[in-house]
């Protein structure tokens, strides 16, 4: 496989926030179509939302210590909802109007056809042994849930 096949395309600052438009406005649609809710009163938990995502991307940008942008974002929202914060209040009362299971729907599609060229070969190169391990992995997982599930709940 030759140099260029293998590189990485990344997303400019402006290119993943206009991206990060495009999938709040899908979602905001999904939201409405999943779970009923109004458009514009889930618009200000989406901006909430869009705002802790760019915060986590800039921080990732602008402090290059090798923390994915992904782990920046979970940290800022944690940190802005979590209980001792004087904006978890406001800000957990806006997120009621977003159904996560409806916004994750679109994503998940998104994340579905960013699947690369690379990750396909990879798949190509480890066989049928990839796919017997991800459905023992997956077996085991649906198994062992259930059986907590079943003892514990």
């Amino acid at each position: 496989m030759n140099e260029e096949a293998s590189k990485e395309i990344r997303l400019t600052l402006k290119e993943s926030i206009i991206a990060l438009i495009v999938m709040c406005l899908v979602s905001l649609v999904s939201n409405w179509a999943g779970a009923g809710t109004d458009f514009f009163a889930a618009l200000p938990a989406m901006l909430i939302i869009f705002a802790m995502v760019v915060v986590g991307m800039l921080l990732s940008k602008f402090i290059p210590i090798g923390f994915p942008a992904v782990a920046w974002v979970s940290l800022v929202s944690v940190l802005l909802t979590i209980p001792v914060s004087p904006v978890a209040a406001p800000i957990l009362a806006e997120l009621k109007n977003i159904s996560f299971l409806a916004m994750v729907t679109p994503v998940l599609a998104y994340a579905a056809m960013a699947i690369t060229k690379m990750e396909v070969d990879l798949f190509k190169r480890s066989g049928f042994k990839i796919a017997v391990i991800s459905i023992l992995v997956f077996t085991g997982t649906y198994i062992g849930s259930a059986l907590i599930a079943n003892a514990f709940l």
